[in-house]
């Protein structure tokens, strides 16, 4: 089957990398063009080049409303339209509560959960003026669900996006708009790639991944475009794990394992 997404248009955000720009890619293949918005004009100018017409691109920050709203406005301006949001943007960091600074934790609420919320407020009254509907995708996480050592802010936040998913779905019915999320387990990115790099951390990790590896973008982006299709058209409010079943485990004991690794050093 090909061509499930003909004709429409979507708004990925965190477009320029990792997941979202996977996305971006099956979207494009599956008959979608796309508006990216990232913060890096670089990244942005890659994914341009490789995609060519089918997408536009847009540098904004997901903690600006403003920039937010201007990037909705970019894909009505280029496009004529927008079916589709698919809210990306993300980081993360490690730092157990007690030493947690007020500056990196609003900095990853702010991200991740905030930007969340503004980008399903411009995505939903975009849709709602066109009258026919939509689908927003929130990628939150394993970690909307497991907690993690040294991860309060990052956890936090991804529960936030699980649930104001759920909020969505139940306001935006009415106007025949889907609101649906992701929560992947571990994937190769960009944004994993530091923590990957250390093997007792992906020892931890793949230890409890009962599927026994890292999930891709791939894995991703085949499931947002299912959610995004008309396959998935009585799906709304739920956020999908995809995760090789890890969340039927536990996370990585960060503390243990960087506490023996600083005795051995």
């Amino acid at each position: 089957m090909s061509g499930r997404l003909d004709g429409r248009v979507a708004v990925v955000t965190g477009g320029a990398s990792g997941i979202g720009l996977e996305i971006a890619k099956r979207y494009v293949e599956e008959g979608a063009r796309a508006l990216l918005s990232d913060m890096s004009a670089e990244n942005l100018a890659k994914a341009k080049a490789e995609l060519g017409d089918a997408v536009a691109t847009c540098t904004a920050d997901v903690r600006s409303e403003g920039e937010v709203e201007q990037a909705v406005a970019a894909a009505v301006e280029q496009f004529g339209r927008v079916d589709i949001g698919v809210n990306s943007a993300g980081l993360g960091t490690y730092a157990p509560i007690v030493d947690q600074t007020s500056e990196q934790w609003s900095q990853i609420l702010d991200v991740c959960l905030t930007g969340v919320f503004y980008s399903i407020k411009h995505e939903a009254r975009q849709m709602q003026r066109q009258g026919d509907g939509g689908v927003i995708i929130n990628i939150a996480s394993l970690n909307a669900f497991q907690p993690a050592e040294g991860m309060s802010a990052y956890c936090t936040s991804k529960a936030g996006v699980e649930m104001l998913t759920r909020v969505a779905a139940m306001e935006l019915g009415r106007d025949a708009i889907r609101v649906c999320g992701i929560a992947p387990g571990l994937v190769d990115t960009p944004l994993t790639a530091g923590l990957s790099a250390i093997p007792a951390i992906r020892a931890g990790y793949l230890e409890n991944i009962p599927l026994g590896r890292a999930g891709t973008t791939a894995d991703i982006a085949n499931a947002a475009l299912f959610l995004a299709s008309d396959e998935a058209s009585w799906v709304s409010g739920e956020t999908m794990s995809v995760d090789g079943a890890a969340r039927t485990k536990r996370y990585p004991e960060f503390m243990k394992i960087f506490g023996e690794m600083a005795e051995t050093e």
